[in-house]
């Protein structure tokens, strides 16, 4: 799998799904979660909130409106909204997403730095369990994933954290 890592809107990029870091209700009230909702339509929350509660370790995925993208994988980092987010958590969360995409056969994947707004993680270390999940899943469809976050810091750490993580499969 090829990794690229940008600076820029998750929302405006023509991949197959984008990643949703969400919370286990499926509703989506602030961060990216809301961003997706205003620029792809309420109908986004809609399709999440109707399959909830969703396990944190667990994605669902639902189409995505007016985005350019085809779907949005909603991955849990967190169960309530607003909720403090942890390491594992997020592990498990990037974990469920690349399943899910890998499952449905999806060819190109975007994924904004997981738990690090409203889950408040420290980005370096978002950035090295993001890194060593992806590292180490045996993906079979995932063919290009974009790391992709509006935060330069976020974009910093990933290119950290991948120069930093050796290969273990």
């Amino acid at each position: 799998m090829e990794i690229k890592v940008e600076q820029g809107d998750i929302t405006k990029l023509a991949v197959e799904a984008i990643v949703n870091p969400a919370n286990s209700e499926g509703e989506m009230g602030g961060g990216v979660a809301a961003v997706i909702k205003k620029k792809g339509g309420k109908k986004i929350e809609e399709e999440a909130m109707a399959r909830a509660p969703v396990a944190i370790g667990e994605a669902i995925i639902t189409t995505a409106g007016k985005l350019p993208c085809n779907y949005v994988i909603h991955a849990p980092t967190m169960v309530v909204p607003a909720q403090r987010t942890t390491l594992e958590k997020i592990k498990q969360a990037t974990q469920a997403a690349l399943k899910v995409a890998n499952d449905y056969g999806i060819k190109s994947l975007a994924m904004p730095g997981m738990g690090t707004g409203t889950g408040r993680v420290p980005l370096h270390e978002a950035a090295r369990a993001m890194i060593e999940v992806i590292k180490n899943f045996p993906s079979q469809s995932v063919q290009e994933l974009v790391l992709i976050d509006k935060k330069v810091a976020m974009v910093i750490a990933w290119k950290q954290a991948l120069q930093n993580q050796p290969t273990e499969r």
